[in-house]
């Protein structure tokens, strides 16, 4: 292909070389032409007569050949720079340099007619401006990988106070990222108030139910309440999960949503301090010189983790690893025999969060119990508005 485009660029030149030379023929011959008839009339008037008639025939024939010349000169430079073979192979820059150069030879030649052609190819610079440096093509940045989902664990029951609760605690974890919310209603079946709270969040849930086997139930003094619901939650991580992080949140807890960035990091087991705990007013390490010292808790009694519900995440890998870890039906024992069920596990492998406990990011509040309301007579106000809103509280 490319020895192809070398000879039309040889063709076309040559066609070019040998306009050139018809046209210098043509004006060497017409003026010794014109010398030799001017000279032959010299002898007679019949001679000068012919002469002045030739002439002018001559001449008239010269200026035809040199106008048909000048279109087929133009004709040939424009197809040189234009035939796109010819621009393929040697580039636009040398077939005007060639076709300029051929016109300087025609008007070295004496050809003056030919100056128009000229200025059809501008001569190129003498030197090509300099390319510009090669950049490497753009670079797209990768997304950052998404961070370890955080698995809330949240017990639940039927109560007054459920909905709003629900609600404030919705409100919080609808601000942060790649959560999957785990409500577990200590019931038969599920509410549907409770589904319908969750499916305007939109924020990704299981609602599951896990009623108090009824031989705690029937118990009396303290309830093991919420055993129950965290057992379950601990059964659907191990058949719905491999990585990631749990947190066991009360609906009645209020939470600062750092807290939830601060236990994604968790590789073990993580703790940090909670608020409105005992009437020592907070449960929490104890830390000094950046290394865990012990437990600061209003209620010990005998626990090897005297820590709140609230005070401590999990890594779903390190649950997976202990295939019995559970919570025992033992009420105010709950956080100290889940912890002791993850052995090997022991308090100085403790994740310190919250700037080594230094911060409150979760408190232990509590709304005031509410008696049921009492029942609407519908005789009265059974065409009112009255009638949904008695369907929305207990």
């Amino acid at each position: 292909m490319k020895l192809s485009r070398k000879l039309w660029m040889m063709m076309f030149l040559a066609v070019c070389l040998v306009l050139v030379q018809y046209h210098l023929s043509t004006s060497w011959l017409l003026p010794g032409g014109a010398g030799a008839v001017a000279g032959g009339g010299g002898g007679g008037d019949g001679g000068a007569g012919a002469a002045g008639a030739g002439g002018p025939a001559l001449r008239e024939g010269a200026a035809s050949g040199d106008t048909t010349l000048d279109a087929l000169v133009r004709s040939a430079v424009e197809r040189l720079q234009l035939h796109p073979v010819l621009l393929a192979s040697v580039g636009d820059r040398m077939l005007r340099e060639v076709a300029v150069q051929l016109g300087h030879d025609i008007l070295a030649a004496g050809c003056p007619e030919v100056k128009n052609l000229v200025a059809l190819c501008p001569a190129a610079p003498a030197t090509a401006p300099p390319l510009p440096p090669q950049q490497p093509p753009p670079t797209v940045p990768l997304p950052p990988p998404a961070p370890p989902t955080l698995y809330i664990i949240t017990p639940t029951y039927r109560r007054p106070e459920q909905i709003p609760e629900l609600t404030r605690m919705a409100q919080t974890l609808m601000h942060v990222r790649n959560i999957f919310w785990l409500v577990i209603e200590d019931a038969d079946t599920t509410t549907r108030l409770v589904t319908e709270l969750l499916n305007r969040t939109g924020i990704p849930y299981e609602h599951l139910n896990a009623p108090m086997p009824e031989e705690y139930k029937n118990r009396r003094g303290p309830k093991p309440r919420g055993v129950s619901n965290r057992n379950r939650g601990l059964a659907w991580l191990r058949a719905n999960a491999t990585t990631g992080v749990f947190y066991f949140a009360d609906d009645d807890n209020t939470y600062d949503i750092l807290l939830f960035e601060e236990i994604r990091t968790t590789t073990k087991v993580a703790m940090w301090p909670v608020g409105l705990c005992t009437q020592f007013g907070m449960s929490t390490p104890i830390v000094a010189n950046g290394k865990f010292k012990g437990f600061y808790d209003g209620w010990v009694a005998g626990r090897k983790f005297p820590v709140d519900m609230a005070g401590f995440a999990v890594s779903v890998e390190f649950l997976l690893k202990r295939p019995k870890a559970s919570m025992p039906y033992k009420s105010g024992y709950g956080e100290d025999g889940f912890l002791k069920s993850l052995a090997p596990f022991e308090p100085c492998e403790i994740e310190l969060k919250a700037q080594n406990c230094t911060k409150l990011l979760v408190w232990h509040t509590q709304t005031k119990s509410n008696a049921a309301s009492t029942a609407l007579d519908l005789t009265k106000y059974n065409n009112t508005n009255l009638v949904l809103l008695k369907q929305q509280i207990v």
